[in-house]
Formats: structure tokens, sequence, C-alpha cells
């Protein structure tokens, strides 16, 4: 959960060259080597949250992250396709900033808070079930699913409930992993309206106003916590600004540069692929580094729930 705009297709061009011959019908070098910064950094970003709020407040470090990393690409889009590229109407601006909260806020946010006490690769698993949710919520809209996605969903759902074993036997708290999944929900439920409300034409302005409104819901709420005023800078640890200062420039910044150019010039089931091998490496990050326990409700509830996601996306299109 790491990138607005996930399910809209950019409709400019990225603020940087094309590779001559790529196209959205093949697969040139260029294109291996934006998805795996797709792959690697969407997938560590898990891994960068929990290490962030191990000493740092989580939504005063969600609305740094977003905050900075969204004047930081309205900066960069500016430079690059000129001021006008942010010229937005009031319509635009409140629906970007809408879908902002939803996702930022409710969908990440949620997640920030829940890795105090869930682990990461757990997190990222939970967070594999948004194209599941989006199935439904399309499915309820009067928008055609296929059997094989509604199939896809059960088993996922079936996976999901695999996963909340953890929380249920005691081994994480279980409001952690309720937590995730009502982050799930608002993240799917804003990228559900991304492609129904007026949105700007400029897809990087617009998770620029995403990222900025939604960080700054984020600000808000960590007011409302309090966590201002119990913020202690000596005790913030070298590693948890090194993981924020990633969060900003390679999971906010660098890996959607590189997965919206995917979306022009990768064919789209390839690009989708990032939705099942985002929690794998997740959870492999989380076991390597910070020493995360390989239960079986995860290992077993996790595969079932990548391949009902990778089921929903090869068929859901």
């Amino acid at each position: 959960m790491t990138a607005p705009q996930q399910s809209r297709r950019p409709k400019t061009r990225p603020p940087h060259d094309s590779v001559p011959g790529a196209g959205p019908g093949r697969s040139t070098p260029a294109v291996w080597g934006a998805l795996a910064i797709v792959y690697v950094v969407w997938g560590s970003t898990y891994l960068g949250i929990r290490i962030a709020v191990e000493t740092m407040p989580p939504f005063l470090s969600a609305a740094a992250r977003f905050i900075t990393a969204g004047l930081l690409l309205a900066g960069l889009v500016a430079w690059r396709q000129g001021p006008a590229a942010l010229k937005v109407t009031r319509r635009q601006l409140a629906s970007a900033g809408l879908v902002g909260l939803m996702l930022l806020l409710g969908g990440n946010g949620m997640v920030v808070l829940a890795e105090q006490d869930v682990p990461s690769g757990l997190a990222a698993l939970l967070v594999a079930t948004v194209p599941l949710w989006l199935v439904l919520l399309r499915a309820g809209s009067g928008q055609r699913t296929s059997k094989a996605g509604l199939v896809g969903v059960l088993l996922g759902l079936a996976g999901l409930g695999v996963l909340t074993v953890p929380g249920l036997s005691g081994d994480v708290k279980l409001a952690g992993v309720l937590l995730v999944i009502v982050g799930t929900l608002s993240w799917a439920g804003g990228s559900f309206l991304t492609s129904r409300l007026p949105m700007p034409k400029n897809v990087f302005a617009t998770s620029a106003y995403e990222m900025i409104v939604g960080g700054l819901g984020c600000l808000a709420v960590a007011a409302l916590r309090g966590e201002p005023q119990a913020l202690d800078l000596a005790t913030v640890s070298t590693r948890s600004w090194v993981a924020l200062a990633a969060l900003v420039v390679f999971g906010s910044l660098v890996a959607f540069t590189a997965y919206a150019w995917l979306l022009q010039n990768a064919p789209l089931p390839l690009v989708a692929t990032y939705a099942y091998v985002n929690p794998v490496v997740a959870v492999l990050l989380g076991w390597l580094i910070l020493a995360e326990p390989l239960s079986w409700p995860i290992v077993l509830g996790g595969a079932i729930v990548v391949a009902a996601v990778c089921l929903v996306v090869r068929k859901e299109r």
C-alpha cells in the first residue's frame, strides 16, 4: 500500500524520456528493470514502515513521508512539465483530496498504526487482498465480473481467514490485524472512486495532490492523538530516520514513477503482477532482516491469498 493512483492509467507522459521501441505490447530490458524496482521497492515499504515506527509516532511519520514526497513530486512536475501541469479545477482538487485521504490516511495510515504490533510480512499479505475487495466493489456497482474472478475472491477470503489466526491465537494483537483489514477496505474504496471522480489529467500532479492532502490528514490525526507533543527527537533512532527517508525517496517517488512508466510501456497483465509479488518480497525481507517468524498460518494463508490475487489479476483485466 505504497502508491496512489493504482487503478488509473496515466494520461500524460512521465517526466522522463521513454525508451525507444518500448510499447504496451513489448517487454524490453528497461521494462524488466522498472518492474524489478516496483517489485523490490514496494515490497520493502512494509519493512520500512515497521522500522520507522519503532521509534517514531505512526501518523506523524506517515505525515512527514507523504507531505514531503508530495511536495517533491509537485516540484518535479513543475520543473519538467511547467507550472501549468499542476493546474486543476476545484472539483478535481476536491476529488484528488478525497481519494488521497482514503488511500493514505484511511488505507496506509491504518497499516502504519497496525505495524507497531503486526509483523511487516503479515501486514503485506493482508494488504494483498485489496484486488479482491475491488472485484466485490465492481460487482456491487453492476459491472460484469467473471466466474473465475468470484472464485478468486472466495479463495482469497479463505486465505484471509487463515491469516487472522495469529491474532486469534494471541501471537499478534488481533486489533492490529483488524486495523490492516480496515485499511485495505479504505484503499480499495479510494481506488474504486478514482475512475469515477473528475481527477486531474496529469497523473503525477494528481498523485502529488493526493499525497499532500493525505499527509495533511495524517498530520491532523497525529495532532488529535498528541503525537507532536510526545515526540522526542533524541529518542528517534538512526535506522528509523533512514527508513523514513527511503520511504519518501524510493517508496513514494522512484517506485511510483517506475510504475507509471510501466503502465504506458509494458503489457498491463505483466505490470499487474506486482500485486502478488510484493507481499512475497515483504515476507522474505521481514524474515531475513527483522527475523519475523514464518508461522504456518502466515505461510499457508499467504499462499492462498497470493494464489487468489494471481487468479483475480489474470481474469479481471
